[in-house]
């Protein structure tokens, strides 16, 4: 018996990466599993459709079914197209996992539209088209599971302001979807993964931060993970497949009450971020503040202390 046996999975950007070891894994656990992936490269550009169906035939040759959608999810019709395989081809959709995404890193001031919007739609519209088709059939249902992958670079990616931007993007979609699904059993969570993908290769000499200036982890105050000394685990640590079991189990029913989280993978490791909450604060009491008040009050108390990320 698997934790996913009779299961329907659609897994995005399944072709490669997170994606591709989470759809096999979804397998693997008794899903029937469609594969959408259009086979574009990082910068979103091109197509291969024999990406998505090498896993499709990696899944069938094991006994498994799954079918492959090749079309482009950042669009309503490919949106429709990959929730429609799932329908026509399974008669139910249970389980929805979006991981497809791009990236174009560039500083700010040499970014341009393209860049953006190609991003922007690549990571954050690729996960609102299924999701939005997806609904509509988990509602009716009374029963599903969402699974959003996002990235950390929201909170703060030299070079990746699209990137980041896109990113936060998912982490509010998914936020809100728990909210307007919850009340028909229907979950959406967001994993923000640390792992070795196409599109983490590391930043060029020219991106990468300089010296003394603060990372975003310790910005956030992410603690650092516990190192792995001794893992035994096949692969490396960062692996794509160290973030698929979390998505896998957040596909079955017994996550039937993790609605509206966003967890982490770091080196095997699986936590879960806090919503924002309020560090200090300072009263008004019931009127606005004057600028002189502002002057006098913020650098005693809110901007005290506080660290640029640009010096130690």
């Amino acid at each position: 018996m698997g934790a996913l046996d009779g299961k329907v999975i659609l897994v995005t950007g399944g072709g490669r990466g997170i994606g591709r070891a989470t759809a096999l894994l979804a397998a693997s656990e008794g899903a029937s599993v469609v594969v959408a992936d259009n086979g574009c490269e990082p910068d979103g550009t091109g197509s291969n459709p024999a990406i998505a169906k090498a896993v499709v035939d990696e899944i069938t040759s094991k006994g498994g079914k799954a079918q492959a959608v090749t079309v482009d999810l950042s669009t309503m019709a490919g949106g429709e197209e990959a929730v429609r395989t799932a329908l026509d081809g399974y008669g139910r959709l249970d389980g929805l996992v979006t991981a497809a995404g791009v990236r174009r890193d560039t500083p700010i001031w040499e970014m341009d539209e393209d860049d953006w919007d190609t991003v922007v739609n690549g990571n954050t519209k690729t996960a609102f088209t299924v999701t939005k088709l997806a609904s509509i059939a988990m509602r009716q249902q009374r029963t599903g599971r969402i699974v959003m992958l996002t990235s950390d670079a929201g909170l703060g990616a030299v070079g990746a302001s699209n990137y980041a931007a896109a990113s936060e993007g998912v982490v509010g979609l998914s936020r809100t979807v728990a909210r307007d699904l919850g009340r028909y059993g229907v979950t959406c969570n967001a994993i923000s993964p640390l792992a070795r993908t196409r599109l983490f290769s590391g930043y060029s000499d020219e991106l990468r931060p300089p010296a003394g200036v603060l990372s975003s982890d310790e910005m956030a105050r992410i603690a650092t993970p516990f190192p792995t000394r001794n893992w035994e685990g096949a692969g490396h640590p960062d692996d794509p497949q160290s973030v698929a079991p979390l998505a896998a189990y957040l596909l079955t029913d017994g996550a039937e009450n993790v609605n509206g989280q966003l967890f982490g993978v770091r080196g095997g490791e699986v936590y879960l971020y806090n919503y924002p909450s309020i560090d200090r604060q300072i009263l008004s009491f019931g009127r606005r503040f004057t600028m002189d008040e502002m002057d006098e009050q913020m650098p005693r108390t809110l901007a005290n202390g506080v660290t640029s990320p640009l010096r130690r």
